[in-house]
């Protein structure tokens, strides 16, 4: 952790980002991936879209995956090339899809037949013909929380497996489109690599479906999802991203030149940072006590939308003694809650806390609910600081 004395010199709370790990994972990425033929990496901006972390992800030679037409121009800002830019999401509006139709981007992930008609029909208008890779819906189980799986029959997203032959023939028909391969997205936060054999083995069957008819695909897109160490952070502060992508390459039967694309999000940035709040009271009950901290569910919400549990460290103890409290935000909800029960060392007010992972899906899904003024950002690299 940085300086403390400079960090208690800052008005709380804010992100903090640890800019030597982000690029040590980057390299880990590009290294791990790089033992493998054609294997494309996206950076799932909704992740975090901070301007800074995504410069220096772009400076890394990753491409991108947007789901919405802010994110294709924040990336585009950052510097990510078009050609490295695929655009997901069950609902792009007109003015989405014609911005990136403009943009030339590599490809439209498409979710639904009604969506690849409108596509078809806007690059038309244009006089272009957009590139596109059909979202199919495997229907496997990432056992993850209910919230973030998404390659479910009961999920919104995706085009249902039963349909994917109807959909690729409808799709090679269109003037307007022209079709390069298939994209997959189980859920995220995924630990198990047995979801990924499966996944894998799920697309090698319809792979061989496809073939039965002639159709031969050149990319092969497995979305993202891997999860990361919430509980210790400091134990595991890069993902296991040599065993992710063995495992997508030992079980896909991937076809000679045919590229294999990914989207990873939380594992390239959630424990690069971390939420760093002041500890405004301490409030006992007869059954409970309280640290109620200056951060609330408006900077960190995964907690209160998940039931997510971050790693929370005192930075500034008096003492080595440990109490457990029930760590919680000022915003008038029941749930701004970060932990319960929490075990640490005895806070009083003043003391800052660091709230870890928080990297992806923090800043990023923060809000100004109660009139709250997003929290800025400072980054660390060595002893450089910078906000």
């Amino acid at each position: 952790m940085h300086n403390i004395a400079t960090l208690q010199q800052r008005p709380t709370p804010f992100y903090l980002y640890d800019v030597a790990l982000l690029k040590q994972t980057l390299k880990c990425i590009n290294d791990e991936a790089g033992k493998h033929d054609n294997f494309h990496v996206h950076y799932a901006v909704k992740a975090n879209a901070n301007p800074h972390l995504l410069q220096i992800v772009s400076q890394a030679g990753l491409g991108v995956d947007a789901v919405s037409g802010g994110e294709i121009k924040a990336a585009l800002e950052a510097g990510f090339p078009a050609e490295k830019i695929v655009f997901a999401g069950v609902g792009k509006s007109d003015w989405e899809i014609n911005f990136a139709l403009d943009h030339d981007i590599f490809s439209f992930n498409v979710e639904s037949m009604p969506e690849l008609e409108v596509i078809n029909a806007l690059a038309a208008q244009k006089g272009k013909v957009a590139n596109v890779c059909l979202r199919i819906n495997p229907d496997v189980d990432a056992h993850t929380h209910s919230y973030i799986t998404t390659g479910l029959k009961e999920n919104k997203f995706g085009i249902a497996h039963e349909h994917m032959l109807e959909a690729v023939k409808q799709a090679q028909q269109m003037k307007n489109v022209n079709l390069r391969g298939l994209h997959f997205h189980i859920g995220s936060q995924i630990l198990n690599m047995e979801a990924y054999a499966v996944l894998c083995q799920r697309i090698n069957g319809f792979q061989d479906q496809l073939e039965a008819q002639g159709i031969r695909l050149g990319i092969i897109n497995v979305g993202g999802g891997l999860g990361i160490d919430y509980d210790t952070p400091e134990a595991h502060p890069i993902p296991d991203f040599a065993n992710y992508f063995d495992t997508i390459a030992c079980n896909l039967q991937q076809r000679p030149g045919q590229e294999v694309h990914f989207e990873l999000g939380r594992a390239v940035v959630a424990q690069c940072g971390s939420l760093i709040t002041r500890v405004l009271f301490i409030k006992e009950t007869e059954t409970k006590k309280f640290a109620i901290v200056d951060a609330g569910m408006t900077e960190l919400i995964r907690p209160a939308l998940y039931g997510a549990l971050h790693k929370i460290e005192n930075l500034t103890p008096a003492t080595e003694t440990t109490e457990n409290y029930d760590v919680v935000g000022p915003i008038c909800e029941s749930s701004d809650t970060f932990a319960e029960d929490y075990p640490l060392l005895t806070a009083k007010r003043g003391d800052l806390l660091a709230i870890r992972s928080a990297g992806a899906y923090g800043e990023a899904m923060s809000n100004q609910y109660n009139c709250r003024p997003h929290a800025e950002s400072l980054f660390v690299e060595g002893d450089e600081t910078d906000k």
